[in-house]
């Protein structure tokens, strides 16, 4: 498990009608495998760089208000989604093989509720988020780096009343 001084922090997104951080925490364990992700980018920051021990804040998208909402922890690293070799699945590609798969996933715990969701509209224009991938023009991946500061500064502005 990474140290706090190598730790490293991430977003991933999901509609809190497909698959919410309620539907996270209700799992057994709080934990489940974060599959279905079909960008290359973010499938290479899960194969690659996402590692066991790292925290992640889970961010409601494709809603009103969209709205950082929990934080959870990387369980389990990179590993085959199996979701991209099953026929029945919506997430199936034909093109994926299990002996050289294309698609990877890694398992998150629950971790936290936050006391407050923070939306999009009020993480603008917070002092130290500037360059925060999230509040990019155009930023639509749904796994992405946050820097520790950006962290800091996240989990200190949830933490007050809005």
């Amino acid at each position: 498990m990474p140290t706090s001084a190598n730790r490293r922090h991430w977003l991933v997104k999901s509609e809190p009608d497909v698959f919410s951080f309620d539907d996270l925490m209700a799992k057994p364990s709080r934990t489940t495998h974060w599959d279905g992700v079909r960008n290359y980018q973010a499938r290479n920051t899960m194969r690659d760089d996402m590692k066991k021990g790292d925290l992640v804040f889970f961010y409601h998208s494709s809603t009103d208000p969209s709205a950082i909402v929990g934080i959870a922890e990387v369980v389990r690293e990179g590993y085959p989604d199996a979701s991209a070799l099953d026929p029945a699945d919506s997430h199936f590609d034909p093109k994926s093989k299990a002996d050289t798969p294309t698609w990877y996933m890694v398992d998150l715990e629950g971790t936290e509720k936050l006391p407050r969701p923070l939306s999009l509209a009020e993480l603008r224009g917070v002092k130290g988020l500037e360059k925060m991938t999230l509040l990019q023009k155009g930023s639509r991946l749904s796994v992405q780096p946050v820097t520790a500061a950006e962290w800091t500064v996240i989990t200190k502005l949830a933490s007050k009343k809005g």
